[in-house]
């Protein structure tokens, strides 16, 4: 436990010193996990109160991330294929960020889905339980939602990491930097736990007052 609380001390202290070398070899240390874990929920409880302060951004951030995500591979597919086939120029990072963009469209775009339980969810099966194993089914969805998110924010913050420090460049361009894009994923996940406490909030009073726990859902449904 000791050995947690010093490794977790390291992984502040290079946080704040901004040197992402120090940092990625902070984040080698197995006390990476418990910190990850902490500071995950801790992001999904403060997106969990700026949701329900701001209606708005609950309701619409990661559609507006998608949508936003999506016009712009559409525009810049669009405008680069003109340019390709009828003025025979093409911007060099015209095939390196749409790829990105599409990684920031997927995963927040996966943080919409949980939000509308349109996730693999077996709803026809779980709906003849009775009513303690559906609730037993949620709470096994929430901790395996949480668990995968866990793996992914620690794992993908690595990845970041160590882009910012080997001064990764965005193929095609001269300044932008790749850990600007791939610091989306880990961010994407603590909000899909922050959908994921949230139903889990909803099913918890649903269950106490005898409301419906299994609904139907429908894709593209709000």
């Amino acid at each position: 436990m000791t050995g947690w609380f010093d490794g977790i001390a390291e992984i502040l202290s290079a946080l704040f010193s901004g040197d992402s070398w120090m940092l990625s070899e902070a984040l080698r240390q197995p006390a990476v996990w418990p910190f990850g874990l902490i500071v995950m929920l801790a992001g999904a409880t403060l997106i969990l109160l700026i949701y329900r302060f701001i209606p708005w951004v609950e309701r619409n951030l990661e559609a507006t991330i998608m949508v936003v995500s999506y016009l712009a591979i559409g525009g810049i597919i669009f405008v680069e294929v003109f340019r390709r086939f009828v003025l025979q120029e093409q911007a060099p990072w015209s095939t390196t960020i749409p790829p990105f963009l599409f990684l920031i469209m997927t995963w927040f775009g996966c943080s919409y889905n949980v939000k509308l339980r349109t996730h693999l969810a077996f709803a026809e099966f779980r709906t003849m339980m009775p009513r303690a194993g559906q609730l037993a089914c949620l709470l096994l969805d929430a901790a395996l939602w949480i668990g995968f998110c866990w793996i992914v924010v620690i794992t993908a913050t690595r990845v970041t990491v160590n882009s910012a420090m080997n001064f990764q460049i965005m193929l095609g361009t001269d300044n932008l930097m790749q850990w600007w894009f791939l610091i989306s994923v880990p961010l994407a996940f603590i909000l899909l736990v922050a959908r994921v406490l949230e139903n889990l909030i909803i099913d918890l009073a649903n269950y106490r007052s005898g409301d419906v726990l299994i609904r139907p859902a429908v894709i593209g449904g709000d």
